[in-house]
């Protein structure tokens, strides 16, 4: 008969790290509760199964860098008239990474485009498949800082290899002029290998010549990613603000202008910042 110590090694040996923990409590009931091997087994192994693929879940969500965590039942439909789950069904299924599609999120600020993107990521990712999560800022200054180097063949896999990318925040701020240049790479490659993009965006396609410094190129990336994706447009109001009501606020003519100043129920600050 094999001791406990030695089980122990051979499970060490063969990595098996949970079943090492678990063994003996379900020995314990096994004994108690009369199991069979059969059942001893079965459940030795699923549990086994089940720690693994929640260590790799782990693993590979924290290699994707999200700034946070949500899923698509997170999500709150209620504001949006053109988004619904249903049309995001597609997104959400194993093809959407095998085929490599891509989507585009347009919106003003609040709308969920970001929570969106990660929702689609993170499902890539439970489904087997890995991702990762960037802004379009830091693409595009890390790749022209490597580019500068003479390294960016090597620092392009970061954002080509994973089978999910999600680029966020396009036209949020102000890029340098070789921009387009750098997502350029990064798009023409994913999309020669048929590999998936998630963009967010608070800009027209239209606008985005302007924003990258480069209408052409802005126009040749987007061709890219939309041959096998698709463009969503996000309304209704900015769920950051809802509390304050914050669009119609900042409606041009809007009647709420006291509302903002309001401080302790009076209609003005009591001392005006002065103005110029």
């Amino acid at each position: 008969m094999v001791s406990d110590q030695e089980l122990d090694a051979l499970l060490k040996r063969l990595h098996l790290a949970n079943t090492r923990r678990a063994w003996r409590e379900l020995a314990r009931r096994a004994e108690q509760e009369d199991w069979t091997y059969h059942d001893f087994l079965s459940l030795l192994v699923t549990e086994e199964i089940a720690h693994r693929q929640q260590t790799r879940l782990e693993r590979v969500v924290r290699r994707a860098r999200f700034p946070f965590l949500k899923t698509i039942d997170d999500f709150n439909f209620l504001y949006q008239s053109t988004v619904r789950l249903s049309l995001l069904g597609s997104a959400l299924s194993a093809d959407f990474t095998t085929e490599g599609h891509c989507v585009i999120f347009n919106g003003k600020p609040g709308r969920g485009k970001t929570h969106l993107a990660i929702a689609i990521a993170y499902r890539a990712i439970q489904n087997g498949f890995d991702a990762f999560f960037t802004t379009a800022a830091t693409l595009s200054d890390d790749l022209s800082a490597a580019f500068r180097a003479g390294e960016l063949a090597q620092a392009l896999p970061i954002y080509t290899h994973p089978a999910v990318l999600v680029v966020d925040e396009v036209g949020y701020l102000t890029y340098g002029t070789d921009a387009a240049n750098m997502l350029f790479h990064v798009v023409n490659e994913r999309h020669r290998r048929k590999r998936a993009m998630i963009f967010t965006t608070n800009k027209s396609l239209k606008g985005w010549g302007r924003v990258l410094h480069d209408e052409d190129l802005a126009q040749a990336i987007i061709d890219r990613v939309l041959e096998r994706g698709r463009l969503v447009r996000l309304d209704g109001p900015s769920i950051r603000t809802l509390h304050v009501n914050l669009d119609d606020a900042l409606n041009e003519g809007s009647d709420q202008d006291d509302e903002l100043a309001r401080i302790s129920g009076m209609t003005r600050p009591e001392f005006p910042e002065p103005t110029p």
